[in-house]
């Protein structure tokens, strides 16, 4: 399913400021709030959706590169897109006292989605992944190693020695969740809180499991494939939903969140989707021309060096660079020509240089010949 735009989503222009986009965000939240939208998935969809939207762009680096790269950028969709969102009922709500503070959502009766008991979610994890140039190119598969919290082998996620050891919390009933009234300058107003004695899971564990003290959760690790795109680049996140920490007491896991790094190549250089190789000739094989066998991302590609080549002059190998994450097509190859200058000279070939100096052919005339800088990077680019 296709993603709306962030900015559509909340209701901004897309030069919107921090207070634009916070005020926006407040009033998404309301309207499509779980309390106030009982058992309504359309709702609870929107809202959530206004949360990821705000996540991004209230985050300078990821509005930055959601304004570059759109969704692929930071958000695609669940379980494998590039993400800036992928929020959990819980991360939204904790999240609530940083953006509007303290009590808002004690307007609502604070219930998380709408329930009663605690869902435990586990915590996200996040990993950096180097990517070569070769990578990047290609799109690559990696095994990761994640060391994580998985769930206890003792009680099978219990957190207790057998069900039997469950009792209903005598506070809230099992309801994970206590009501009290309490007067404002807007009148009397019913919150909602968690449980303190039950900590909202409705339940409490007379006979807590051995290996994991009644947290039902224990260290371990997971080898996980992730397959990355190709195009990606420098500071991109994927996303892979459910595979972070396992919540408590067979608690839904959390995500796992995994930055692309660029490694440098020891020739090649990235612009974008472009890649700069540096080529480096003669002054008689500028002045004679030359053929060049140069390297790509591919392999080796032959190149020629026209007669008269000038230093600075950029040749182009079409299709050689990159590909888009975004779209179809790649980059191109740029090759720098540079004409290098000797720096230690014998004495016969000093005289030879001598002798060519005095002849019209080897006296610089740019206005005779070569264009400037500027005309020739204007016509590169139009080409």
């Amino acid at each position: 399913m296709t993603k709306r735009d962030y900015y559509e989503i909340l209701g901004v222009a897309k030069n919107a400021s921090t207070e634009e986009l916070k005020k926006a965000y407040r009033k998404k939240a309301i309207e499509f709030h779980p309390d106030k939208n009982p058992d309504n998935k359309e709702a609870e969809e929107k809202f959530k959706e206004a949360a990821e939207a705000y996540e991004v762009l209230s985050d300078d680096q990821k509005r930055g590169r959601y304004d570059k790269y759109g969704h692929k950028g930071v958000g695609g969709a669940n379980g494998g897109g590039f993400q800036g969102g992928g929020m959990s009922m819980d991360d939204i709500f904790e999240n609530f006292g940083n953006v509007f503070g303290e009590g808002f959502e004690g307007f609502f009766g604070g219930q998380r989605g709408g329930g009663g008991r605690r869902q435990n979610v586990g915590g996200n994890l996040r990993l950096r992944v180097k990517m070569t140039l070769e990578d990047i190119a290609n799109g690559a598969e990696k095994k990761l190693k994640v060391r994580k919290k998985i769930k206890c082998n003792t009680c099978s996620g219990l957190g207790a020695k057998d069900k039997s050891s469950f009792k209903t919390c005598s506070m809230c009933n099992g309801a994970g969740s206590v009501r009290k009234l309490t007067q404002t300058f807007l009148g009397q107003m019913q919150t909602t809180t968690t449980c303190p004695q039950c900590q909202g899971e409705g339940s409490t564990i007379s006979n807590k499991c051995g290996t994991c003290h009644g947290s039902g959760i224990m260290d371990g690790e997971e080898l996980i494939s992730v397959n990355i795109p190709a195009g990606v680049v420098e500071g991109m996140q994927l996303n892979l939903s459910g595979k972070g920490n396992m919540g408590e007491r067979n608690g839904a896991n959390g995500d796992l969140y995994v930055l692309i790094e660029e490694e440098p190549h020891e020739i090649l250089k990235r612009e974008g989707n472009n890649v700069v190789y540096h080529l480096h000739i003669s002054i008689p094989e500028a002045a004679l021309g030359a053929s060049f066998e140069v390297p790509t991302i591919d392999g080796k590609a032959k190149i020629k060096v026209e007669p008269g080549t000038q230093a600075g002059k950029i040749l182009r190998l079409r299709g050689k660079g990159l590909p888009s994450v975004n779209s179809y097509g790649r980059g191109d190859q740029l090759i720098d020509v540079n004409v290098w200058t000797p720096q230690k000279l014998s004495s016969e070939e000093k005289q030879l240089l001598e002798k060519l100096a005095h002849s019209e052919n080897f006296k610089p005339n740019p206005l005779k010949g070569e264009k400037g800088f500027f005309e020739r990077m204007k016509e590169f680019f139009t080409e």
